[in-house]
């Protein structure tokens, strides 16, 4: 206090002036007449005191009361009544691409008992308070939910969830808590992103809605609602509850499904589940049993009394399977019964079964023969079902497996026990062939009347029970005798086989000698044509000489038959000139003509007559031809009776030279001697 008495006049006023500076600042800061808000940040009013009182009704003062002001203040510099306003600072609401925010109003109409969630057909506007009160907003969560973005929101009206933070206006430790349960909530359903099913997943959305009205008695699936774009109330796969709701949707599991695609759901509205969709493979179909859908009228028809089938879209089992393909079926409305289209085996084996495993329970059927043996068979049934048929044989078994284990089994194991008992082990063994071939024909008739069809009965060797032997001796035995006939029968071939192997040898030895032998016979032959053509020809030149005489002995008897004609002509032309001329020449004429007669007989005497003309031209002839054919003159082999008797034969020359001095002297030549028989050894 001391030191203060020493100031001077200006140390004084310039502590003034600071004690009225931190005053002043005091007073502003205190007083909340002058504040600044960040471009980023937005105030919240709470307003202190006001001559209009406090709110009485709510949470929000929207008349001027004290409380909470609807209205936020932005960016920049803002003068307010001293100590009547405090101003809280809070971050603009920011929603990231491709995430959701969920609102909770703490003002507003309370919601009925049949709500979950606060509806926003009129108040949808979250970044005015006032027109969201005006126009009836109920507190609570809502419904409808923050795409991306930045909203200027009055944090003391909403709180808003994010899956990065919770922006709100906190007040107590209660609330906070309130807050953080409901964001963990929507975190577990995965609330802050959207529904993503991607095609390469094969996937479908089951969407179960949480708010609405209850479904009817009766009805455990929701129907569509409002899915055709063109609807009013088209909610775009519950994306817009209001629009759903206004179209008569209910809360529950939906028939209608979510496909491959986004979607942006408010997860407090609907949660969903991702099921597989429903493959129908090549080779089947599926027959629908719908829980769902309106009722239908049978359409099986008078002579079916198994059940109904129903038309596509009714409850019950629809009349059309689904062929192969995949398919959004909502697994909660209905079930789908694969059937098989093609062939399939039904084994009945205990250490088999097909890859249906429609047979897996199926084992050997035990058979007690005539004879008294107790054999289990193996037996194959090839099954077809028709693919339009497949609804009625599920109408009536409900599946193909049941069909299987409670018709199927009992009725082929009782056919071939009583098969059994007619036949004897050993026939059943060796008439297995005719067994499966009858059975087959008896039993398609019984499959068909399960709308079934058989194609074939195959029939395994039936083999003893465990523990047995017996059935083992019997074969035993059948193949010691099988045996022992195969034996006859080889032995038999053997027998063949050397038989055939000597014919071999004997034909491989006679080939050996083939060569030699063929030449014999070739020389033999060749001996024997070369004779042959030795004699032919010799008999060809006989022949020429023969008919060779024979023309020249005609020619020249032709030639003196002519000559006389025409002299014969000659006289009888003169002689009737001769008669012409008168008949006093007539005489004259004889005369001459006789002279001229006679004249020609001595000239026909004198050249031996026409006989040995004839004679002596054969004879010119033949020498000729022996000349010419250098043939003997005398037979070098001479055939005749016995030497030196009389009248032995001559030869061809004796003879003609004997007709030619028999005809000159007048008188015949004697007859030729007639050749004696050769005599035998």
């Amino acid at each position: 206090m001391e030191a203060l008495q020493y100031l001077s006049p200006m140390e004084w006023m310039a502590i003034e002036i600071a004690v009225s500076v931190i005053v002043l600042a005091i007073l502003f800061r205190w007083s909340g007449l002058i504040r600044y808000i960040p471009n980023d940040r937005l105030g919240i009013l709470e307003k202190l005191w006001s001559f209009r009182g406090s709110v009485r009704n709510g949470f929000i003062a929207l008349n001027g009361e004290a409380g909470f002001q609807p209205e936020v203040v932005r960016g920049g510099l803002h003068f307010f009544m001293p100590f009547q306003y405090s101003m809280h600072r809070a971050d603009l609401v920011t929603i990231p691409q491709g995430q959701i925010g969920y609102v909770f109003a703490r003002d507003g109409k309370p919601l009925p008992p049949t709500q979950t969630l606060a509806s926003n057909v009129e108040a949808d506007d979250f970044q005015d308070v006032r027109g969201f009160l005006e126009k009836g907003g109920q507190k609570g969560p809502q419904r409808k939910i923050l795409r991306e973005g930045t909203y200027a929101i009055n944090l003391a009206q909403f709180i808003v969830l994010t899956a990065q933070s919770t922006y709100a206006v906190n007040l107590n430790s209660s609330e906070q808590k309130l807050f953080a349960d409901m964001s963990g909530l929507i975190t577990e359903r995965n609330g802050f992103e959207p529904i993503v099913i991607h095609d390469a997943e094969d996937m479908i959305g089951i969407v179960t809605i949480h708010d609405g009205p209850a479904l009817p008695d009766g009805e455990i699936i929701a129907p569509t609602v409002a899915n055709d774009p063109k609807d009013p109330n088209f909610h775009n796969n519950f994306q817009d509850p209001e629009k759903f709701l206004n179209a008569g949707g209910y809360r529950g599991r939906q028939l209608q499904v979510l496909a491959d695609g986004s979607y942006f759901l408010n997860r407090i509205f609907a949660t969903v589940e991702l099921v597989e969709k429903t493959i129908i493979d090549v080779g089947t179909v599926g027959v629908v049993v719908s829980y769902t859908g309106r009722r239908g009228a049978d359409i099986s028809g008078q002579s079916y009394r198994h059940g109904e089938l129903v038309e596509t879209g009714a409850r019950g089992v629809w009349s059309t399977p689904l062929l192969p393909g995949k398919y959004a079926f909502n697994t909660y409305a209905g079930n789908i019964v694969v059937v098989p289209t093609t062939n399939f085996v039904l084994k009945w084996t205990k250490e088999q079964f097909g890859e249906h495993r429609l047979d897996e329970n199926l084992s050997e059927v035990s058979l007690i023969t005539k004879d008294a043996f107790e054999p289990v068979l193996p037996l194959s049934v090839v099954v077809h079902i028709d693919y339009m048929k497949a609804p009625l044989v599920v109408q009536r078994f409900g599946d193909i497996k049941r069909l299987v284990e409670q018709t199927l089994d009992p009725m082929v194991s009782a056919y071939f026990k009583n098969i059994a008992q007619t036949k004897t082990l050993i026939e059943l063994l060796q008439e297995r062939s005719e067994i499966q071939r009858k059975s087959g024909d008896e039993m398609r008739e019984k499959f068909g009347s399960y709308s079934l069809e058989l194609q074939e009965v195959l029939i395994g060797t039936p083999r003893a029970n465990n523990g047995q032997n017996s059935i083992e001796q019997i074969l035993i035995q059948l193949r010691e005798r099988q045996i022992a006939v195969e034996k006859v029968g080889t032995y038999k071939l053997q027998e063949a086989a050397a038989i055939q192997e000597r014919t071999l040898r004997e034909k491989e030895a006679l080939a050996e000698q083939q060569a030699k032998i063929t030449t014999s016979a070739l020389t033999i032959e060749i001996s024997e044509n070369e004779g042959k053509a030795q004699l032919a020809r010799t008999r060809q030149q006989a022949e020429t000489i023969q008919v060779t005489a024979k023309a020249e002995a005609e020619k020249v008897r032709l030639a003196g038959l002519g000559e006389a004609d025409r002299i014969k002509a000659v006289a009888l032309a003169d002689a009737e000139r001769i008669k012409a001329t008168g008949f006093a020449d007539a005489e004259k004429v004889r005369a001459i003509g006789l002279a001229e007669a006679e004249a020609t007989e001595k000239k026909v005497a004198a050249f031996g007559g026409p006989d040995y003309q004839l004679n002596s031209q054969v004879l010119m002839r033949f020498a000729e031809a022996i000349e010419n054919g250098r043939l003997p003159l005398v037979p070098q082999i001479q055939v005749g009776g016995a030497g030196g008797e009389k009248g032995a034969t001559n030869g061809l020359v004796e003879m003609m030279l004997s007709m030619l001095v028999a005809d000159r002297l007048g008188r015949q030549a004697p007859p030729a001697a007639v050749p004696a028989p050769l005599e035998q050894d």
